[in-house]
Order: C-alpha cells, then structure tokens, then sequence
C-alpha cells in the first residue's frame, strides 16, 4: 500500500492548517462507530431506567452531537465546518454486553467531517462512562473507528468488517 504524505506538516515539517480554498464544495459524509463494553448488571441499570444520573443514552446522545460540532475547537487542526446533520445510534448490546455507538456525520463542504464522527462518537462513549462510573468503573471503551467516508477528491472508504 503507498503511504500518502502527511497534508498538515509542510516542507520543513511544521505542522499547519492545510488550505482546502481551492477545493471544490461537495456533499461529503462520515460514519464512526466505537462500543462501551460493562458487565451485565450495569447494562441493565441502562436498559431498565435504573441508572442514578437519569436518561445514560439521551444524554450520550446529546453530548456526542455537541462533541461533533466542538471538533474543531478540540483538534488543533481540524477546520471549522458547517456540518448539516448529526446522527447518534446507541444500541444496549447483551452479547457484549455493552453499548454500540455509531455517528453520522454530514456536511456540504471543501473537507470530510471523519474527525467530527470520530469526536462524537468519542464524547457520546466518555458521556457513558462517566454517567456509569459509580457503578462500575471497570467499563472499557472499545473499537473507536471510521467505517464509512463519503465524498471529497478521495471517494469512498468503507471499512472492512
């Protein structure tokens, strides 16, 4: 596989914001996923409304969709986007047992938003653990990946399985 050279150093090896102003607007989307794995008993504080800090997945939820619109405040980096939507699946898993997290994320724009799907997939999975911290602090959060990209000069990427 050829490596392609890293876009945020330049010549001298600086790190710098890349310049996409050249770069056509398309439609352009981002899916991330990543999973909180816990015990049995902590699954089902979630699953049956038992957990001490309220609603685990609405608020996970939220705070993933804030986390992709805050991304570019948190990786130096990244460019601000006018990301148009954010999704957030959280599915209780019993074979895990924990919880699967997967983002979408889109946008109509010159850069992908993966950094923004993998943030709130990463916040989304932090709001899990610390709403259940008091209950299990063993919990381990797994497998934060991009599975799917769409659009930009680079097309498709799908993850395999």
């Amino acid at each position: 596989m050829a490596r392609t050279p890293l876009t945020h150093f330049d010549d001298r090896g600086h790190a710098h914001m890349v310049d996409v102003s050249a770069k056509p607007v398309t439609d352009r989307v981002a899916v991330a996923e990543g999973r909180v794995l816990m015990s049995a008993e902590t699954l089902a504080l979630v699953t049956e409304g038992r957990a001490k800090k309220g609603d685990v997945l609405g608020v996970a939820r939220l705070a993933g969709i804030m986390g992709a619109k805050r991304t570019a405040d948190l990786i130096p980096l990244c460019h601000p986007l006018p990301i148009t939507k954010v999704a957030l699946d959280l599915t209780p898993d019993p074979a895990l047992p924990g919880i699967l997290v997967q983002a979408t994320v889109k946008t109509g724009g010159q850069t992908g938003v993966e950094m923004e799907a993998l943030t709130a997939v990463s916040v989304a999975c932090l709001t899990i653990y610390d709403m259940l911290k008091a209950a299990e602090k063993g919990m381990r959060i797994d497998g934060i990946r991009l599975i799917l990209k769409e659009g930009g000069k680079s097309g498709r990427y799908e993850a395999t399985p």
